[in-house]
């Protein structure tokens, strides 16, 4: 299983929207790198749900219900989407001043592609950040 962070704002589409959808098309991407990101993503794999612009922080766990197909929003151009459900709320979101005050996630994308939307979590960054949660 791999490991990812996907942002949403949260005035656009918030995990409260996310759990009313139950399942939801990631769409709407259009960063090369987020899109290469997209498309390594398999089913069963774990993203957490990061509250951008709005809150910035981590405050949700979905799961990828559908790998990469091509993304019904795009006008043009080669972009994918994936299908994420949700899982579960984070029993105390992480903040992302919490996130960049611990040097332990120095290396996290979160921190190194500020702008990326969709990035990976290392297995030792997502087990860090799930305890922190509350989440075991």
């Amino acid at each position: 299983m791999n490991y990812w962070l996907i942002k949403s704002e949260p005035d656009v589409f918030s995990w409260n929207d996310q759990v009313k959808n139950g399942v939801e098309p990631w769409t709407g991407v259009r960063n090369h790198l987020a899109k290469r990101h997209l498309k390594e993503m398999r089913q069963g794999d774990r993203a957490f749900f990061y509250h951008s612009n709005i809150g910035k922080e981590i405050v949700g766990i979905v799961e990828v219900v559908r790998e990469a197909y091509p993304d019904p929003t795009a006008e043009s151009g080669d972009w994918v989407c994936v299908d994420m459900k949700a899982l579960k709320p984070l029993k105390s979101p992480i903040t992302l001043a919490t996130i960049k005050a611990d040097t332990r996630f120095a290396e996290l994308a979160l921190l190194k592609y500020s702008r990326l939307s969709v990035g990976p979590v290392s297995p030792e960054h997502w087990a860090m950040i799930c305890e922190m949660g509350g989440i075991k």
